[in-house]
C-alpha cells in the first residue's frame, strides 16, 4: 500500500510553521491527556517532530463531555504555564471538537463558540449515524456567519458508499480535515481507502493529527514517509493558515 514506505525523520515531514488543528491535549477534560504530565509528554513528544504550533480541540458533546468555553481556557492557561516552566517550546491555543447536535444548534444561537481562527469552527458528526437535519445544520452554521471544518470525513462509515455526500457538504461550504492517521491501520482498511479516494479527489483543505495519546504519536511517525510527503505537504502547507 502506497503509505508503507521508507520513513522520514517527523521534522523533515511536517512542514515549518504547520498547525496542528485537532488534538485533544489538555487535561482530564475528555478523552485525551488524562492529567498535566500526560499533557506536557504528549506536546514534548509533537514538539520532537517538528510541531510547535497546535490549536487543541477538546470535544463538546452533549451531556457526555460538558466542556465550555469557560472550563477549555482555564485548562488551557495552565497548561501554557506548565509550558513556560518546563522551558517547552510551543505555542499552544484552543479551540473545540463541537459534535453537530441539538445542543450544539443551541449554542450556535448564543454564539458560544470557540473558533480554530477567525469563523472556522471543527465539527465532528456521530460515529453511529449522520444528525437527520445535517444539511440544515450546515446551512444554520454558515448563515450565522462561521466556516464548518468537518473533522475526518474518512471515518464516517455511512458515507463511504455514499460519495455524493461528500460532494454535496463540499458544495454547502464545508471544508475537510483529514485525520493523518487515517493514512494507517488505526481505523481499519475501508477508512483508508476513503481517505486516499478523497486525496485523489482533492477534497481535503486541511489536515491534523487528532492525538489523543502517545501510541497515536508513535503510529503518526509511520505517515512521515517520502512518498506520502508527495500527497501530503501541500496539504499540511496549508495549515499555515491558521497561524
Amino acid at each position: 500500500m502506497w503509505f508503507l514506505n521508507k520513513e522520514l525523520d517527523p521534522k523533515d515531514f511536517f512542514p515549518n510553521e504547520y498547525v496542528d488543528i485537532h488534538s485533544h491535549l489538555l487535561p482530564g477534560i475528555d478523552d485525551g491527556a488524562k492529567d498535566m504530565e500526560d499533557s506536557l509528554n504528549l506536546i514534548e513528544k509533537m514538539a520532537s517532530y517538528g510541531i510547535k504550533n497546535i490549536i487543541t480541540t477538546p470535544h463538546i458533546l452533549g451531556d457526555v463531555w460538558k466542556n465550555n468555553p469557560d472550563i477549555i481556557l482555564r485548562k488551557l492557561k495552565e497548561v501554557q504555564q506548565e509550558l513556560i516552566h518546563n522551558n517547552i517550546d510551543v505555542k499552544i491555543r484552543a479551540a473545540a471538537e463541537y459534535m453537530l447536535d441539538d445542543q450544539f444548534l443551541e449554542l450556535l444561537d448564543k454564539k458560544e463558540i470557540l473558533t480554530l481562527k477567525d469563523n472556522y469552527i471543527l465539527v465532528e458528526l456521530s460515529y453511529m449515524n449522520p444528525p437527520i437535519n445535517l444539511l440544515d445544520i450546515i446551512f444554520e452554521i454558515k448563515m450565522a456567519g462561521y466556516i464548518p471544518v468537518l473533522a475526518h470525513p474518512e471515518r464516517y462509515a455511512y458515507y463511504h458508499d455514499n460519495y455524493g455526500m461528500y460532494i454535496k457538504l463540499k458544495q454547502l461550504g464545508c471544508k475537510f480535515q483529514l485525520n493523518l492517521l487515517s493514512l494507517t491501520p488505526q481505523y481499519g482498511s475501508n477508512v483508508t481507502i476513503t481517505a486516499k479516494k478523497l486525496l485523489k479527489e482533492g477534497m481535503y483543505n486541511f489536515a491534523g493529527t487528532d492525538t489523543h495519546h502517545k501510541g497515536h504519536l508513535e503510529l503518526l511517525k509511520k505517515v512521515a514517509t517520502k512518498k506520502n510527503a508527495k500527497h501530503l505537504i501541500p496539504l499540511l502547507e496549508n495549515n499555515k493558515f491558521f497561524l
